[in-house]
């Protein structure tokens, strides 16, 4: 061993490769940003129908043609929008169903029982009602119009509203939604279609078979895929059905899963020999190896959730929520079967359907089947479900025409203001309850789901915090990430406002893209062996653009560590074994990069700042104290290292 390389012989190969930061879904957040603007575009679509009809109507009614040859599609301004467009909505919605049923919340099955007969709950009433409400008129015809909830809105509306640790919440929110606009436009389909043609139809499935073994057959290029659902929109256009059902069939055909081994790595040395020779081949190569590392549903979802969010809901709400508002329609409107109906029925049969079936589902499977949230969430849930806006008016502008027309769209703005009241007032009664009380009402007991394998074992893993804590941070990091240097002030500020957290370090080192990662994680242990991890931990992160072995072996001596016996554990790599035990539990809990955080078993799915790590870890607490073994006790001793100051 010479001495300008006094470590020599330490390698930096891991037996985990090829993983790369994974995509940071943003979905909850997309949609209560897309809700404002969808207010703003309804309130513009108010002042302009009042303040010039005339014009209003004749801009949405322009008529828009598209031909090839002698074959032509030609509807209005209007139409292009309510059936065009609006597929993409529905494909976003397809997509976001089909992740939670491949990869979220749904993906245990038995949770899939209660959100689903509680969608048909909320579905039923409100039907019930509006039948009720309209029976012996020609309007009953549209009871269509209340079933579904409009995710985007009601999302907005719950984080307006609701408590700022609730993501289970939200999860139960959307999975009830989605499950409700599904049906509802299965039924936009057979109960309201336009002269139908049972020939178009048989093309429209034919060419969802198409699809279906295009599939099979591992085809992965998006324009084949985009020139499919074309043909397949056109024909359930052809065949008087709504086409937007296409865009709800095509998301859920949409497979989602996380990054496979084989496919990071593939990427990760498609991407290396671009960079050894960057010509134009391995560039497209490189670029189509990163692309087919992210399931298509992420890929789909980042592309058309904004545009969705941001543009089409927007649009269809200025074409569509444009009424005269004056005292001819406000009079009939008090006393209009069709405008009661809907204010009635989604005000007060979507959250009776809601709760009322959840309820039933728990008595009678003796709580087999429950909530994930407590049942004050559950009724917030249901009166929140009163916002169906988007659908409503889709389904309305189908149903009914005319002045029942323009009652049901001005019943459906009071039906939607009328929901956010009383999901305000529902979650203010729940905050005035005692803490105890308020997480139970909000949370419930049943256990969520355990993404981390394998839990944290105090007599192996590396800890700061009380070992007793109850709640629990992991990260699995790599130290010559800059991802996880820019956590790491984070961490630190959590420990200082959490002091009965305890947090756990975890390995994941990315040699394919940090040489040193492996070297560093190996120092770690080095030091641990000696009582140090925590200082060396701190010290490789403050450095992280020095980690060849003369600055590591610096580091060392810094901490007044035994060099030599520093020295064999590196040169014996002595560490390697247990690094690797990480960076399997990683590959167990499907690690895809770092830093990922896991709170108390479940992953950490969003931005890694302080305000979002802190409000993961007060729900970890809130549904902490819901545990008959939970005893708050006063900040004790950090394990493991020097405590952060408070």
């Amino acid at each position: 061993m010479t001495s300008s390389n006094p470590l020599r012989g330490w390698s930096s190969r891991t037996a985990w490769e090829g993983r790369f930061n994974a995509p940071l879904r943003a979905f909850l957040r997309t949609e209560t940003g897309g809700a404002r603007v969808v207010l703003v575009a309804a309130v513009l679509a108010l002042g302009w129908a009042n303040l010039h009809v005339s014009s209003y109507e004749s801009v949405w009614g322009t008529s828009l043609s598209v031909r090839l040859g002698d074959w032509s599609v030609s509807h209005d301004l209007r139409t292009w929008v309510n059936s065009g467009l609006m597929t993409f909505f529905f494909l976003v919605a397809g997509l976001e169903l089909r992740r939670e049923f491949d990869i979220g919340e749904l993906r245990e099955r038995r949770r899939l029982a209660l959100p689903m007969l509680a969608g048909f709950g909320g579905m039923l009433a409100p039907i019930a009602i509006y039948l009720v409400i309209n029976a012996g008129h020609t309007t009953a015809g549209g009871w269509g119009v209340v079933m579904a909830t409009d995710t985007a809105l009601a999302l907005g509306a719950l984080a307006v509203f609701g408590p700022r640790f609730s993501d289970r919440l939200r999860g139960f929110l959307l999975t009830v939604s989605v499950v409700d606009d599904v049906l509802a436009i299965a039924v936009l389909a057979i109960a309201y279609p336009h002269h139908p043609s049972l020939s178009a139809l048989l093309v429209a499935v034919v060419i969802f078979g198409v699809v279906l073994v295009v599939r099979a057959l591992g085809v992965r290029f998006g324009p084949v895929y985009a020139v499919l659902g074309v043909a397949a929109w056109v024909a359930v256009s052809e065949s008087g059905v709504d086409p937007v059902v296409v865009g709800l069939v095509m998301g859920l055909l949409t497979y989602a899963y996380a990054p496979d081994r084989s496919d990071l790595r593939r990427a990760s040395d498609q991407f290396r020999l671009f960079r050894e020779q960057p010509t134009p081949q391995l560039a497209r190569m490189a670029r189509a190896g990163l692309i087919s590392a992210v399931s298509p549903n992420e890929r789909l979802q980042s592309i058309f959730h904004p545009w969705a969010s941001y543009l089409v809901v927007p649009l269809f709400a200025l074409a569509n929520v444009g009424i005269v508002i004056d005292g001819d329609l406000l009079a009939r409107a008090v006393v209009s079967p069709v405008a009661l109906g809907v204010v009635v029925a989604y005000v007060v049969g979507k959250p009776a359907g809601i709760v009322a079936t959840s309820w039933l589902v728990a008595r009678l499977s003796g709580n087999r089947f429950r909530p994930p949230v407590g049942w004050g969430a559950v009724v917030g849930v249901g009166t929140v479900s009163g916002i169906g806006f988007t659908v409503a008016l889709l389904i309305a502008t189908h149903a009914l025409s005319g002045p029942a027309l323009d009652e049901a769209k001005l019943g459906i703005l009071v039906a939607t203001a009328g929901a956010s009241l009383v999901t305000w007032l529902v979650f203010r009664a729940v905050g005035r309850l005692s803490p105890a009380r308020r997480a139970r009402a909000l949370l419930g007991v049943t256990e969520g789901i355990v993404d981390l394998m394998l839990p944290v074992d105090p007599e192996r893993d590396h800890m700061r915090g009380p070992v007793e804590a109850p709640v629990t941070v992991v990260e699995y990091g790599d130290f010559e990430c800059p991802y996880c240097g820019q956590a790491e002030p984070v961490v630190r500020e959590l420990l200082a406002d959490f002091a009965n957290v305890r947090y756990v370090w975890r390995h994941l080192p990315l040699t394919d893209v940090h040489p040193h990662a492996q070297l560093a994680a190996e120092a770690a242990e080095a030091a641990g062996e000696q009582g140090t991890f925590w200082e060396m931990h701190d010290l490789l992160l403050a450095h992280q653009d020095a980690l060849d072995p003369t600055e590591v072996l610096g580091y060392a001596e810094r901490l007044g560590l035994d060099l030599d016996r520093f020295r064999e554990h590196m040169v014996k790599r002595m560490g390697v074994d247990r690094v690797a035990e990480d960076v399997d539990s990683a590959d167990l809990s499907g690690v895809t990069g770092t830093p990922t955080f896991f709170i108390n078993g479940r992953r950490h799915h969003g931005a890694y700042d302080m305000t979002a790590l802190s409000a993961a870890v007060r729900g970890a607490f809130a549904s902490a104290r819901l545990r008959p073994e939970y005893h708050p006790r006063p900040p004790g001793r950090r394990e493991g290292g020097p405590s952060y100051p408070a």
